[in-house]
């Protein structure tokens, strides 16, 4: 290999981990900020249900964090969507059921158990916004993913998007950081 291709190949390489630090970087920042604002509905994401039906950790402080908006007044209603696990369970279902137990009126709880995916989330709530009548959308998930859910928001044309994430960290967000990175520039 000549000097001049490896010097090139190097550059190359360079970028693109840079490109990946201020990504991880402002995506990070970005899933950590909670601006404050109000909203018509909250969006929270499904995860893993465990095999006892129980929810695990991370799902469950996503709820926490909707219960703590609920209970601020800054949303009316509450979406909650994610599909069918290999569990045996539907995750909208599920979340459902904790947000009841946790006395908030089964009137103010959508559920899309059709979410398999953020891209499926997205859209199965903008079909539903003529029925619910909503016109700003606090979207709920881990850190990492808040960035790119909002900007499949926006893409769709729905710009009045804000979020919020649980103060909970695993191990695994190390790779989900490294994941985000290629699904942000490719869905």
């Amino acid at each position: 290999m000549s000097k001049k291709l490896l010097t090139l190949l190097k550059f190359l390489i360079s970028a693109v981990i840079l490109w990946f630090v201020i990504h991880a970087a402002y995506t990070t920042i970005d899933g950590l900020s909670d601006n404050r604002k109000n909203a018509d509905i909250a969006v929270i994401l499904g995860s893993k249900v465990n095999e006892d039906g129980t929810l695990s950790t991370r799902l469950q402080k996503r709820l926490e964090s909707g219960l703590e908006l609920y209970k601020n007044r800054r949303i009316k209603k509450i979406l909650v969507s994610g599909g069918l696990g290999k569990e045996g369970f539907y995750e909208g279902d599920k979340m459902k059921e904790f947000l009841v137990s946790k006395d908030i009126p089964d009137s103010l709880i959508v559920v899309d158990n059709l979410g398999n995916n953020t891209r499926a989330t997205v859209e199965n709530t903008l079909k539903l916004r003529s029925q619910l009548k909503f016109n700003s959308i606090i979207v709920i998930s881990q850190y990492f993913h808040v960035t790119r859910t909002k900007k499949l928001f926006k893409d769709k044309g729905f710009e009045n998007v804000s979020s919020v994430s649980p103060r909970y960290f695993e191990w695994r967000d190390l790779y989900s950081i490294l994941r985000e990175f290629p699904a942000y520039y490719t869905q």
